[in-house]
């Protein structure tokens, strides 16, 4: 950690501004989880087209990674984050105002584009303000900031909209959101963020460093794909599986929500910190994090093979508390690559996550779609059985590449 700032002035103006960020960021991407019922309601969504809206949030997240990568090691997290956060908050704005799919389509799409920096711009901040060591730590505390936002979207969510439309919710973010682009540009300290600042000359290069590695080929398709996992189902088609499968009213749902939202806040804090303290006995965080992905897998399978009166709360709590552990992989990177590469690496894995997440949040809609509703806009348990499974099936795989293949680990 510097030695320029106090612990309260760490806090102040570099966990905290980015904190608030991706909170912010965590809040917009699962929000539709509750909002679902209404946009449904009010736009006759189907639900293959309400899994492309909700999505249209990652594939602009995604498309910026590459580019938000050179651009935060170019000129730093600050300004990039600051800037950013101003698009997302025009983004909401189209949202609440819109009137048809293709528009709401639309500003979700701007609003992934300007949180897209939210997480990296804060791991990029990390490498340069903490220890090598400490960032498992850092970056559950950022990841535990996104989990509070994913609580905020669930029953306080609900809450509002006994007092103001789904409308009215993304007016009151569209202020927030400017709110902390202020905080960011504001607190956040300049000095070390170009650290080892490189010409733009050539700046793929780094990129095809990272992504010709066979450490990174090893453990990308795995992360990839359980995070991708975990963000597709939580953030859209958990609040219709509680619905559909376990025929929760609209509050007991969102109630169920809350609670799997606290265990991921949980599963952040307590992971990131195991993490740290396993490595200091010799066992490697990729290890922590295979284990991790391992045990989310068979939370899925549970909630596959789960029947309708099953332990709903505690699986879908396991669900959230075990779904973050392939955040871990990030400080696993972070530690191979070089400071000047640390914006690049994040963001190539971010890529990946949120082109999975856009690809599989849309193909649950598409096969959920696949079977006759029973009553309007509820569909039958077979159908998200099955879309599940072929989730599930495609981490299988990705996880048996992973410990079949065995890469040595290097130090930056």
């Amino acid at each position: 950690m510097s030695s320029q700032f106090s612990r309260g002035q760490i806090f102040l103006r570099i966990l905290f501004p980015f904190a608030f960020g991706y909170f912010l960021s965590y809040l917009y991407r699962v929000v539709n989880a509750v909002l679902a019922p209404d946009l449904v309601g009010e736009l006759g969504l189907s639900a293959a087209t309400l899994g492309l809206l909700t999505a249209s949030y990652f594939i602009t997240f995604a498309a910026a990674q590459l580019p938000l990568g050179i651009l935060l090691d170019r000129y730093g997290p600050r300004r990039i984050e600051a800037g950013l956060l101003l698009l997302a908050a025009l983004g909401a704005l189209i949202f609440a105002t819109g009137e048809s799919e293709i528009e709401l389509i639309i500003g979700r799409g701007i609003i992934g584009l300007g949180v897209s920096a939210c997480l990296m711009a804060a791991f990029k901040a990390f490498t340069l303000w903490f220890e090598p060591r400490r960032l498992p730590t850092v970056n559950g505390i950022i990841m535990a900031a996104g989990g509070i936002g994913a609580l905020t979207a669930t029953v306080p969510v609900q809450f509002a909209l006994t007092h103001t439309d789904w409308r009215g919710v993304f007016l009151l973010l569209a202020g927030v959101t400017v709110l902390a682009s202020l905080l960011v540009f504001l607190l956040v300290p300049e000095q070390g963020a170009v650290t080892d600042k490189e010409p733009l000359g050539n700046p793929s290069d780094g990129f095809r460093t990272i992504f010709s590695d066979p450490f990174f080929q090893r453990i990308a398709p795995v992360t990839m794909l359980s995070q991708a996992s975990f963000i597709s189902i939580q953030s859209l088609w958990a609040g219709p599986w509680l619905r559909d499968m376990a025929m929760l009213s609209r509050s007991a749902g969102a109630d169920t929500l809350f609670l799997s939202a606290a265990s991921m806040v949980c599963g952040f804090l307590v992971i990131g910190t195991l993490g740290e303290r396993l490595s200091r006995l010799g066992i490697r965080l990729e290890t922590t994090a295979g284990i991790g992905m391992l045990l989310f897998m068979g939370v899925q399978t549970l909630i596959i093979i789960m029947p309708p009166d099953g332990y709903i709360t505690i699986t879908w709590m396991a669900f959230g508390f075990f779904g973050t552990t392939g955040i871990i992989q990030y400080a696993v990177l972070s530690q191979r690559y070089p400071k000047k590469l640390a914006g690049r690496v994040n963001t190539a894995m971010n890529l990946l996550v949120f082109i999975s997440a856009f690809s599989l949040q849309y193909l649950i809609g598409a096969i959920i779609e696949l079977s006759p509703q029973q009553i309007a806009n509820h569909y039958p348990a077979e159908s998200y059985r099955s879309a599940f499974s072929v989730i599930l099936a495609l981490q299988v795989v990705a996880y048996l590449w992973f410990i079949r293949t065995r890469v040595p680990m290097k130090k930056s």
